[in-house]
């Protein structure tokens, strides 16, 4: 295709200043084709909120010809911006209205470039003559009227259902009988002014979602229906005013008491407090509500008072057949609604299915040609008065408060916090379940600041609680409702409603001009008692199979008769007996819960929990005998981490109280005053209580108990896993336990064995009349700052005769140290050093010939260490291995974040560093010296010489070398798996 000629007078001069206009938005589920204009529509888009129906952002390309040009101009601004990654698209002139790209010659593509720049096209390219555009405020009152007119089906939905709750249950809002009879109307009004004001607060700003439904907190209805029923029992029926003022009074407390709760869990940041609370308590009281709303149909359904369900009145209402049919006909409703419901789950079954009743309803009605007047009197029609409806504003004349009687609503108050306590369930569950519905992200305290708000508006314009309503919210959403403009229409609409009022009911039916008109003409009355019986069974229904079969396989036996128990007691007797009995079954069952749980984690010897030190072997061999008169019970929580080996080192979560410290009492005593005892006596009991958050009095006096007894076996009472500031260390301090003088405490669990292990060494060497101090072979680890280098040892080792234990050490001691240093006494000479040192090192992994090793000194270099300075870095590359002549290193493992680090000392007559050198990589740990110490160095370039000079000396060296790394690599994984 040829460049055809471009007609210069219809070519309108590109300004690059020229923008798009911010009002106007385009679709991308609009087509677009060469041969037609593409439009302009709003769609699913608002000015502040973005899209509604899809969560992508608009990206749109727009295909451009090329003219061809000798020099490349640059890119217009224009088509970046055609296809910036943004929902809002701005329009680019203000001379232009229309676009349209296509061949024919009086069209052009408003993101092309300069019409004098040139790129290179075979396509034919024409401008068209451009239009004006509309004015910025003529095109913002267009794209607001074109959302308004789509929002007008969600808004009409959003209408029904705020009919339909409150003709339900605003007619309720009050008891049917004596003074509260004639007060339906009034409550209509309540709900309706509640409502309008939610709906305003969420829509201006309070609430994220753009179209969030407020509503009246119709699941209190019965709470309502208990406060009413105790002022009028407490006021009696001869003052009307005093107690339907005192009423409302009452009712717009709870609402004072909700928004103030509400704003300051969203103020404090305490959206997630509801979490702590134990999970079937609140079903138990969700289901507790359905109970009481079952109640509720049934006593609407007859109109009857809500306490005059007793035996005579249960036998009234099956025996008799007026009334089995007032409340038959709604369950047998609701029930069916339910199981259309489970087939065929659409969001628009249930406002179709109630808008159908009275249809039906006045169809059979009709059919029958039965008398509205006998209907009204049999109860199966709300009697609405006269035609004439009362003003939404008349419920304001009942309030006065010379006539309200305080003292009754204080007496009030348990009832208002227990409708508290079930008003703060709803926000914290249904805007995070929103948020996922939605695909929208929410901050919960934010939404909580808003219900704050629109409840302390209602208060002060004397109304109920109200909320935002999950399943009105979702289904306005998929009629297209999630906009402002839609949340903004529905509050006017519902405002129109709560003006207007009852009447519009009687106008239905005046129109109708049915020949079974009432005789006096009363037009008012609604045939919705069915509506509203069904209704109520609905959600009663709901909530009571929410709380009872939904969690028959997800709780637990004791939980579930929990969940059963609060149910039967708040329908028996009230709410506030049935939560205060939740409670106090949750506190039994969880003691006899936990009581069973084992308070012992685990139960080692010294043999199979070791520290983490690195030892010559010959005390590993005396060791590994002697540690099993240590015992370590390693106790637990009432909730112990499940993986502790993923976690770093953290608060621990459980606690050892009265139910649980009586199993590791037993087991101390099991171990000391048992048959066991004659054979392995031990010598240290360590106490590993990382897992332990705290321990209540009875604990701490049980640990007095069990310190008492093992002093008297001369049994060393060792503590560890946690710090001297913690919770359990003051419980402990406050009992006189914790800095007894044979008591010992440390931080971890390495440190304490470290400490014992130690205490075994020293004993025996004290014995021998070694000088512990100045013997080089004899060097122990651990900081001084903590007192792990003291020199006594337990009284219990302080001599090797008279007592068993004693006397085995003795024995395992002659058998493994003292042979050794036998050994190496009888030799010819003492062997100087380095090989002195290498002797103690490899000499029980081998033999090691003297005469061999001689040219190992010159291989080796001697260096000292200050006591904490650093020999290498983890990560630094290696330059040798090392062998300890005296002092103590300490090699600090870190690995990943969630990791614990590991810590392990190297004694006199111990390698380290060797892996890392021999293999050439990175050291895995950070070593320093914990105590002056003299090494003997073996660098990469020296042991590169002795394999190229001293072969079989270098063979025979790096297999004892070796040898020794896997014995100590194999101990040092048997004290981390012990660790858990």
């Amino acid at each position: 295709m040829e460049l055809s000629s471009i007609d210069s007078a219809s070519i309108d001069t590109f300004d690059p200043r020229d923008t798009f206009d911010p009002r106007d938005i385009f679709d991308p589920r609009d087509t677009f084709s060469p041969s037609t204009p593409r439009p302009i529509s709003r769609r699913e888009y608002d000015f502040e909120d973005g899209p509604r129906s899809s969560p992508e952002s608009l990206r749109v390309h727009w295909p451009v010809p090329h003219i061809p040009s000798t020099s490349p101009a640059p890119e217009s601004p224009v088509r970046s911006l055609l296809t910036e990654n943004s929902p809002l698209i701005r329009r680019m002139s203000s001379h232009a209205s229309s676009l349209r790209y296509n061949t024919h010659p009086h069209t052009r593509p408003h993101s092309l470039p300069h019409p004098h720049s040139h790129h290179p096209s075979t396509s034919t390219l024409n401008y068209s003559t451009p239009t004006p555009t509309p004015k910025p405020s003529s095109s913002l009152l267009t794209a607001t009227l074109h959302t308004a007119l789509k929002s007008i089906p969600a808004v009409l939905l959003g209408c029904l259902l705020n009919v339909l709750d409150g003709v339900s249950y605003g007619m309720i809002m009050f008891p049917g009988t004596g003074v509260f009879a004639d007060l339906g109307p009034m409550g209509v009004s309540m709900f309706f002014l509640s409502t309008v004001l939610a709906q305003l607060v969420y829509t201006f700003g309070g609430s994220k979602f753009a179209g969030a439904n407020g509503s009246m907190m119709i699941e209190v209805v019965p709470f309502f229906h208990i406060l009413a029923n105790t002022i009028r029992a407490q006021i009696g029926e001869e003052n009307p005013r005093e107690v339907v003022a005192t009423t409302l009074a009452a009712y717009t407390f709870s609402a004072v008491l909700t928004g103030l709760t509400f704003f300051l869990l969203g103020a404090l940041k305490l959206g997630a407090l509801i979490g702590f609370f134990p999970r079937h308590i609140l079903v138990g009281c969700i289901g507790g509500v359905g109970a009481f709303l079952l109640r509720t149909g049934f006593t609407v359904s007859m109109r009857i008072d809500d306490d005059a369900i007793d035996w005579p009145t249960f036998e009234h209402m099956v025996l008799d057949t007026a009334n089995l049919a007032l409340w038959g006909v709604p369950l047998v409703l609701a029930v069916l609604l339910r199981a259309v419901t489970s087939k065929w789950n659409h969001q628009l079954i249930m406002p179709i299915y109630f808008l159908m009743i009275p249809v039906l309803f006045y169809i059979v009605v009709g059919a029958l040609g039965a008398d509205l007047s006998d209907l009204r009197r049999a109860g199966w029609i709300f009697d609405m008065g006269t035609r004439e409806s009362e003003a939404w504003f008349k419920f304001y004349s009942y309030w006065d408060f010379g006539a309200i009687r305080y003292g009754v609503l204080w007496d009030t108050l348990p009832t208002q916090f227990a409708m508290l306590f079930f008003n703060i369930l709803h926000p914290p569950l249904n805007v995070p379940a929103l948020s996922v519905s939605l695909d929208e992200d929410v901050d919960t305290d934010k939404e909580l600041v808003a219900h704050g708000y629109s409840n302390l508006l209602s208060a002060a314009l004397g109304t109920v609680p109200n909320y935002l309503v999950y399943v009105n919210t979702l289904l306005f959403y998929r009629v297209g409702g999630g906009t402002r403009i839609a949340g903004f229409l529905l509050a006017v609409m519902t405002a129109v409603l709560l003006v207007i009022g009852t009447a519009p009911i009687a106008y239905i039916r005046e129109c109708s001009r049915m020949s079974w008109m009432s005789d006096d003409g009363g037009l008012s009355d609604v045939p919705a008692v069915m509506v509203v019986g069904a209704l109520i069974f609905v959600l009663g229904i709901d909530l009571v199979k929410e709380a009872l079969w939904d969690t028959r396989n997800r709780t637990t036996r004791t939980e579930y008769i929990t969940i059963v128990g609060i149910i039967v007691v708040m329908t028996v007797w009230d709410f506030v007996t049935g939560v205060l009995c939740g409670i106090i079954a949750s506190c039994f069952f969880f003691v006899v819960q936990n009581s069973q749980r084992r308070s012992i984690r685990s139960l080692h010897t010294g043999e199979t929990a070791m520290s983490t030190v690195r030892r010559p072997s010959v005390q590993r061999a005396y060791l590994s005998q002697v540690s099993k008169q240590t015992t370590i019970l390693k106790l637990q929580g009432s909730y112990p981490s499940k993986h502790p080996s993923l976690s770093p080192p953290k608060p621990p979560t459980g606690f050892l109280f009265f139910g649980t410290i009586s199993h590791v009492e037993d087991t101390i005593r099991e171990i000391v005053d048992g048959p066991e005892w004659h054979n392995n006596p031990i010598s240290f009991l360590v106490l590993d209580l990382t897992l332990v958050a705290g321990v209540d009095m009875s604990s701490s006096e049980a640990f007095v108990r069990m310190h008492r007894f093992l002093s008297a076996k001369a049994v060393r009472m060792v503590f560890c896993g946690f710090s001297g500031d913690s919770p359990v260390a003051k419980a402990l301090e406050s009992v006189h336990v914790l800095g007894a003088d044979d008591v010992e405490h440390f931080l971890t669990f390495n440190d304490a064995m470290e400490w014992t292990e130690n205490a075994y060494l020293r004993a025996w060497y004290m014995a021998q009349k070694y000088e512990v101090a100045s013997t080089a072979f004899a060097a122990l680890p651990g900081r001084h700052n903590r007192g792990y280098d003291r020199l006594e040892p337990p009284a219990s080792l302080d001599s090797f005769i008279m007592t068993p234990r004693r006397s085995y050490m003795r024995d395992v001691g002659n058998r493994t140290i003292a042979n050794e240093n036998h050994r190496v006494a009888e030799s010819d000479e003492y062997p100087s050093e380095p090989l002195n040192t290498l002797v103690k090192a490899f000499s029980s992994h081998g033999e090691v010939d003297l005469d061999l090793f001689q040219p190992m000194s010159k291989y080796l270099e001697r260096i000292s260490l200050p006591e904490d300075s650093v020999l290498w870095e983890q990560g630094d590359p290696p330059d040798g291995l090392y062998i300890v002549e005296s002092g103590v290193l300490r090699a600090s493992y870190k690995f990943a974040d969630h990791l614990q680090h590991v810590e392990e000392s190297m004694v006199p007559g111990t390698v380290a560093g060797e892996l890392s050198a021999l293999t050439a990589l990175a050291r895995n740990a950070t070593v320093t010296a914990e105590r002056p110490a003299t090494l003997w160095k073996l660098s990469i370039e020296n042991l590169a010489r002795l394999e190229m000079e001293e072969p079989n000396l270098a063979r025979y060296f790096l297999r004892l070398v070796l040898k020794a790394a896997k014995i100590d690599y194999d101990i040092l994984l048997s004290a981390l798996a012990s660790r858990h």
